[in-house]
């Protein structure tokens, strides 16, 4: 969550290829509808903290560091899973991040839906947004 920030219209990729960070736009064509999902999202959280859940596993040392910020609605996953799972680490019952998988399934049915006639996966919208830039 901390990492979309909408008065700026960026979002912070963190540990992207070569285990970098970067900086990329946030159109301002998604921000209302992402804002609205995001609503629903910190609903659901909320509803998770208040039957005892609602925590993630922080990266690094970040859990010793601020040993109350894995229930921060700050640090939460944007696309959180739709299931709680117990993560084999910490055998806390959780929700985790969206699999990649999904979204790639998406990504080819969105392309079915409309017709289109050569493959296309994820990537090839990564290629896409850089040379549009």
């Amino acid at each position: 969550m901390k990492d979309i920030d909408f008065a700026q219209q960026q979002i912070v990729v963190r540990d992207g290829k070569g285990s970098k960070s970067r900086v990329t736009l946030l159109p301002l064509s998604v921000a209302a509808e992402l804002l609205d999902h995001l609503v629903g999202v910190e609903r659901q959280h909320q509803r998770d903290l208040s039957r005892g859940f609602g925590a993630l596993n922080l990266p690094f040392a970040l859990e010793r560091k601020y040993p109350n910020a894995n229930r921060e609605w700050l640090w939460q996953y944007v696309f959180p899973s739709g299931a709680m799972t117990k993560d084999p680490h910490s055998g806390l019952m959780c929700r985790h991040h969206l699999h990649e998988s999904g979204v790639q399934k998406a990504v080819k049915q969105a392309a079915r839906a409309v017709r289109l006639t050569k493959r296309i996966g994820c990537h090839a919208c990564r290629h896409s947004f850089a040379t549009h830039l």
